[in-house]
């Protein structure tokens, strides 16, 4: 079977994930200060049972968390190297990753049934939300073809051993019930880079990988921001957004 980390297949897969004609627009949400993790995913597990029931709408719901560490089902317990947070396991996919204030994340809670019953295709179409977002700040995000998520070039960095420096800007883990999307995306705004070394991040330890965040790379923006920004790209993406 092919896999999503194959060029050839990613370059073949649809730019966009419009739903079908008449769909609502997708409801767009904005969380007030700091939302904790297990509120986080009772509130998605309950909204994709009301998708796929037919009795919920399509959601994003964008969050701040406590800082915290997730591990998804790829994780190996050597990637937790010091646990100074605490460590929620959950049913995403991918490896360990943190999260804390100065991170925008995105849950996504999409029909793929009215979109493109594909999984490999959201994932690329995730990218290119991100993608898109960062470009709105004159960032070059880029994708890798053996590693999920959006990464920036680092030039002013020591080269790693198999060429330029990159550190990983956002990351991607998601998981699908019934054809109906939950977890998500997140975005290093201004998060304390520091706390992603009590991990390895998504498992990846060499290589001149590192972690950044839009302000690491200099630009001072908040994030409202790039809540903007990520509504407009989103749009170009998925389709309409509404209250």
């Amino acid at each position: 079977m092919s896999d999503l980390t194959e060029p050839a297949v990613r370059g073949s897969l649809p730019r966009t994930l419009f739903p079908t004609p008449g769909s609502a627009p997708v409801e767009w949400r904005i969380a007030e200060g700091l939302t904790g993790y297990e509120e986080a995913v009772a509130f998605m597990e309950a909204r994709v049972e009301a998708i796929a029931a037919g009795t919920g709408r399509e959601l994003v719901w964008l969050v701040e968390h406590p800082a915290l560490y997730t591990a998804g089902t790829s994780a190996q317990d050597a990637d937790l190297v010091d646990a100074r947070f605490p460590v929620h396991r959950t049913g995403r996919g991918g490896q360990f990753t943190y999260h804390g204030p100065g991170q925008r994340v995105a849950y996504v809670m999409l029909d793929l049934k009215r979109r493109t019953q594909d999984v490999r295709a959201f994932v690329c179409a995730l990218e290119d939300w991100i993608i898109a977002t960062l470009a709105a700040f004159n960032v070059r995000g880029e994708r890798r073809p053996d590693r999920v998520g959006v990464w920036v070039t680092r030039p002013d960095k020591p080269a790693g051993v198999a060429g330029p420096a990159e550190d990983k800007i956002a990351a991607i883990g998601i998981r699908v019930r019934r054809w109906v999307t939950f977890h998500g995306v997140s975005i290093n705004v201004e998060p304390d880079l520091d706390h992603f070394g009590g991990i390895v991040p998504c498992g990846i330890s060499a290589g001149g990988f590192g972690v950044t965040s839009l302000v690491d790379l200099g630009l001072p923006v908040a994030i409202t921001d790039v809540d903007l920004a990520m509504r407009g790209a989103f749009e170009k993406v998925f389709g309409a957004t509404g209250p």
